[in-house]
């Protein structure tokens, strides 16, 4: 990003590229998203993506901006990303990368409990996919603008 920080574009593999970081509800509508450059990884956007979330209460009342459950992939999955949730009280569905849970099981009883995993919620998941599918289909995304 450039120093104000409204470019998302990176060098990677491909060339100048971004990625799109998007909370969706389970009808396939954003509520929040960032951009951040091409070679920047998914777990550092985890945190700055809830932290945007504002839906707002039908009637009058401040916008909630705490999901009852987070759905992600793998990408998303780390301590700091568990903790922050656990401290929120929101229910988390992220799968495990295999090098975390090796990592993990090596320890043996210092590693810790697995943490909890739904495969029904998880199939939900489905949800993000199709947004991001709708989006580039319409070629609605051009940039994040705040």
């Amino acid at each position: 990003m450039d120093a104000e920080g409204r470019e998302a574009l990176g060098r990677s593999r491909d060339g100048l590229t971004s990625k799109v970081h998007l909370l969706a509800d389970d009808r396939a509508r954003p509520l929040t998203w960032l951009t951040s450059p091409g070679q920047r990884g998914d777990s550092p956007m985890f945190i700055p993506v809830l932290e945007g979330l504002r839906i707002r209460r039908r009637g009058s009342g401040r916008p909630r901006s705490r999901p009852d459950r987070v759905r992600g992939d793998k990408a998303y999955s780390s301590y700091d990303n568990r903790a922050y949730l656990r401290r929120r009280g929101i229910k988390a569905t992220i799968a495990q990368p295999e090098g975390q849970r090796a990592n993990r099981q090596r320890k043996g009883q210092a590693g810790g409990r697995p943490p909890a995993f739904d495969k029904t919620q998880y199939r939900r998941r489905s949800a993000v996919e199709r947004c991001v599918s709708k989006w580039k289909q319409h070629r609605a995304v051009a940039k994040h603008s705040p």
